[in-house]
């Protein structure tokens, strides 16, 4: 990309109905506070989830700056993006660990997948996106992004949510108070001041009631302060994050697999939104953007960061501020790194009470599983054919009760993985078997339900939404 942005106007402000392209920019000092309003909306998830993945923040936070300007370079800045901690991988995450895996094995897991997000990105670069349509159709890419959302729920009724019930049910009380009743920027920002006001409260339950009993982070029982500074006040103001080296694991690797088609339809909603806010064709651009994606997810996931993505926070903020120059990006990004290179700003997160998390995950995992049942709904499946409803009511049980099919002693298929090859190939096999044309003649949950004669207004519909 051109080295430098093209000053709007006067670079004061906009005129009704202008917006500042991705190749424009306002003042210097206005867009330094654009990108700050970035950060903010990138920063609540971007540190939730490497906690809650049990990950260093701070090294997630300064390798999504570094990934963010990767992306703005390898998409030649036609794509305005920050790249945040993903949480797509957050189940992934908790079966690995629960399997007995390590924290190298869970980077090697993600750097293999970020690998193939990269692999499938150059792929739709040169054969354009059709391809991906065809592999991966809504009623998968919805399928696969629930089960991973769903199946954290017993990471939050069995790790966090015990650690402070009360805790967790203010922090998430608070939450869904932000998200509903707040406007514009601070609704967008609700976890990030569920975050803020939990942190809050458990340090004043800590000064006027005392101890707390109750399990801790590792499920030991005992009596503590439900927030503990030690390690904060340990901690340096600056200093480098500590890197390590990923160790890979096949089973590990298997599990984190499914994610990939997550972020493909993340990437791909990204992109789509800001094609249609800037009304401009950015579809030659799509392969980029997942292939950027995946470098950036391999890049972090080598010296033991997040894996990373294209955050709906952000695109919000382009939204609400009809700015979309992508040097506000490139200041967040720099602004995000020397977050990651002050320790004791890192501790401060990572000592966030477990009560707190259980109340954001709650709403988090929650919400990521109905990103699927929003990607169905959008494109209008239809469950009513068993093609789609069968192989996902599977897959998506399978998920969420964690089942595990030991193909060997050492090779386990378990939880999202089993979930989401029983909707991969389950769906593409019933429809490769289904020589005759779909009938329409309704499905298991509501048979009958469209053999209604051709005039009949509920027919009509059907067919037209078809």
């Amino acid at each position: 990309m051109a080295i430098g942005w093209k000053l709007h106007g006067d670079g004061r402000g906009l005129a009704p109905g202008e917006v500042v392209g991705p190749g424009e920019r306002l003042s210097w000092g206005r867009t330094v506070g654009i990108g700050a309003q970035h950060v903010v909306a990138m920063f609540g998830a971007t540190f939730v989830f490497p906690v809650v993945m049990g990950l260093d923040p701070n090294l997630a936070i300064m390798m999504s700056g570094i990934a963010t300007i990767l992306f703005l370079l390898i998409v030649n800045g036609k794509v305005p993006s920050y790249l945040g901690t993903s949480a797509s991988f957050v189940g992934a995450v908790a079966s690995i660990r629960m399997a007995g895996g390590s924290t190298a094995n869970v980077t090697g897991a993600i750097l293999i997948a970020g690998l193939v997000l990269g692999i499938v990105g150059v792929i739709i670069h040169f054969l354009g996106a059709g391809v991906i349509h065809r592999i991966f159709p809504p009623v998968v890419t919805g399928a696969v992004v629930m089960l991973i959302g769903f199946n954290l729920a017993p990471v939050v009724a069995n790790v966090y949510w015990p650690q402070d019930q009360w805790v967790a049910l203010a922090t998430l009380a608070f939450v869904v108070f932000c998200a509903v009743l707040l406007r514009g920027f601070w609704a967008r920002i609700a976890i990030l001041l569920g975050l803020v006001f939990g942190y809050a409260l458990s340090w004043v339950l800590d000064k006027t009631a005392g101890k707390i009993t109750a399990v801790d982070g590792a499920g030991k029982m005992g009596t503590h302060f439900r927030v503990n500074f030690d390690s904060v006040k340990a901690a340096d103001w600056f200093g480098f994050p500590h890197l390590h080296g990923p160790d890979f694991k096949t089973s590990a690797i298997l599990v984190a697999l499914p994610a990939v088609i997550a972020l493909i339809a993340e990437n791909t909603g990204h992109v789509k939104a800001v094609a249609a806010m800037t009304e401009t064709d950015l579809d030659p651009y799509l392969g980029r953007a997942i292939a950027a994606d995946g470098v950036g997810t391999v890049l972090a996931s080598a010296v033991g960061g997040s894996p990373t993505t294209t955050y709906a926070e952000n695109i919000g903020v382009m939204a609400a501020t009809r700015i979309y120059s992508t040097a506000a990006y490139f200041v967040a990004a720099v602004v995000a790194i020397l977050f990651g290179l002050c320790p004791k700003f890192g501790a401060l997160v990572a000592a966030t009470p477990g009560g707190v998390l259980g109340g954001i995950t709650v709403v988090l995992y929650g919400m990521i599983g109905l990103l699927g049942a929003k990607i169905w709904i959008e494109n209008r499946v239809d469950f009513g054919d068993p093609v789609n409803l069968v192989p996902v009511a599977a897959g998506i049980i399978l998920a969420i009760g964690n089942v595990t099919l030991k193909i060997t002693d050492d090779f386990p298929l378990q939880g999202i993985a089993l979930g989401t090859i029983a909707v991969l190939v389950g769906y593409h096999a019933l429809a490769a078997a289904q020589r005759s044309p779909r009938d329409g003649g309704g499905g298991i949950i509501a048979p009958g339900e469209r053999d209604t004669v051709a005039d009949a207004p509920g027919r009509a519909a059907t067919e037209g939404a078809e």
